[in-house]
């Protein structure tokens, strides 16, 4: 779904929400709420929701016939979603989808709105779905395991690669978590691994200017908030310094980064509209699992490889699902 239609069926059925509400008078319509760490202007975010949207509709539940959604678009400050947190779970919708960061947010908000995360870290880790009662379920964005592929995938398309550093939030349990899985793979990759905390600006900063002082290395960037929020400065100094550069998520290549891997997020948040869909026709979270990623998508930046120096092997071009160039 590109981002105008996305826009136009948001604004569209917020107009037909009070027409269908009086001529359809026998219907009963469900709630959802929908609680987004971004601002409205996202643009991945926007095609995330959208492809949630279509999944709701394919399934029957038509925004301004059978639903309402209330959408929240909270930022990335913490204080901010806390805020819209409380105020969505005080309106008592029948349901509320969205994570990583706006879960913990939401199960101090309610305890007893079921709650959908189409993306989220180590929920189990993290205290997300810790009991049977449990009101949250949803899917993973990352088996640890998977962190492995991207050292893996480094020393692929720069083959001499023997140092990586590893940006990591160590804040987060999942931040941890990767880095550890990174650090199993890397004795039979002949390859030291350097961690790097994702806090501030000015210590990522100083960090890799100090990592690129030798040659031969590289970067990993791991799934987190921070990585977000720091993704402009990570990728100037991926090309500042030369340094062959491997995501987790896939806007990070199309924003110019060499190559990422991770799960398509557009096929998470169709599956969490199932999950929508069983809750609002009985089914409980806790009945409901958590499930892992069932898609992988392996982009990479062909312009970037070429200002890198790097001749991307044919054994990677065929695999990749997508190729900028």
């Amino acid at each position: 779904m590109k981002r105008r239609e996305f826009i136009t069926l948001l604004g569209g059925a917020a107009a037909a929400w009070p027409l269908a509400a009086r001529a359809q008078q026998g219907v009963r319509v469900r709630r959802i709420g929908v609680l987004l760490p971004a601002t409205a202007d996202n643009k991945e975010f926007q095609v995330w929701v959208g492809a949630f949207l279509q999944g709701l509709a394919q399934l029957g539940w038509i925004m301004g016939r059978n639903v309402r959604i209330d959408t929240h678009w909270a930022g990335a400050n913490a204080a901010e979603i806390g805020k819209h947190a409380a105020e969505l779970a005080a309106i008592g919708p029948d349901v509320i989808a969205h994570g990583t960061s706006t879960v913990r947010p939401l199960l101090m908000a309610t305890r007893t709105v079921p709650i959908v995360f189409p993306i989220a870290a180590d929920p189990v880790g993290a205290g997300l779905v810790e009991s049977l009662a449990r009101n949250a379920t949803g899917f993973m964005t990352f088996e640890y395991s998977l962190s492995g592929k991207w050292l893996e995938l480094l020393k692929q398309i720069a083959p001499g690669t023997t140092r990586a550093a590893v940006l990591r939030d160590a804040s987060q349990g999942g931040g941890t978590g990767l880095f550890a899985a990174i650090q199993a793979v890397a004795p039979s990759l002949q390859v030291e691994v350097i961690p790097v905390n994702m806090r501030a600006a000015d210590e990522i900063e100083r960090a890799i200017a100090g990592f690129a002082r030798s040659p031969t290395g590289g970067l990993v960037v791991t799934a987190g908030a921070a990585s977000v929020v720091h993704r402009d400065l990570i990728l100037a100094l991926e090309a500042r310094y030369r340094l062959p550069a491997v995501y987790y998520e896939r806007f990070f290549a199309t924003a110019g980064g060499l190559m990422s891997y991770g799960p398509d997020r557009i096929d998470q948040y169709r599956r969490a509209a199932g999950y929508v869909d069983r809750i609002l026709k009985g089914e409980r979270p806790a009945d409901l699992p958590v499930q892992v990623p069932t898609k992988y998508e392996l982009a990479i930046n062909l312009k970037t490889a070429k200002a890198l120096g790097l001749n991307v092997p044919p054994t990677l071009l065929a695999i990749a699902d997508e190729v900028i160039e």
